[in-house]
């Protein structure tokens, strides 16, 4: 069971930071987008993190944090933004749907690996 998933719709974003989370030992799922993540939860209760896009096709990670709240009824998840969003407006739907940090890429796994550790419990 994963307890780390990365949601991107950039194959090479997503290897970046699902790589370097797996060569500092944690356990590591990914999802091309916020549908394929939202799936991803539902079948692995493990994932206590998610790391994900805003801007994605099918589903943005914004509405796939709603979701995760209120579809699936998940409150326990933790979910982070890494986007090269900075919009306040889209931080503010972002903290009302209970995304619990904003990330702007590019991505330094080194400044969050242990914020990560702590929210993946």
């Amino acid at each position: 069971m994963a307890k780390i998933l990365v949601v991107d719709d950039s194959s090479t974003v997503r290897d970046e930071v699902a790589g370097f989370l797996t060569r500092n030992g944690l356990d590591v799922a990914t999802a091309v987008d916020g549908k394929d993540g939202l799936g991803k939860l539902k079948a692995d209760p493990g994932i206590r993190l998610v790391v994900s896009d805003v801007n994605m096709p099918n589903m943005d990670g914004l509405t796939m944090a709603e979701k995760i709240r209120s579809e699936l009824g998940n409150t326990s998840v933790n979910v982070i933004m890494l986007t090269t969003e900075s919009s306040p407006a889209m931080k503010e739907r972002g903290k009302a749907a209970g995304v619990k940090g904003w990330i702007v890429k590019p991505f330094r796994g080194d400044a969050v690996l242990e914020t990560f550790r702590k929210l993946a419990g």
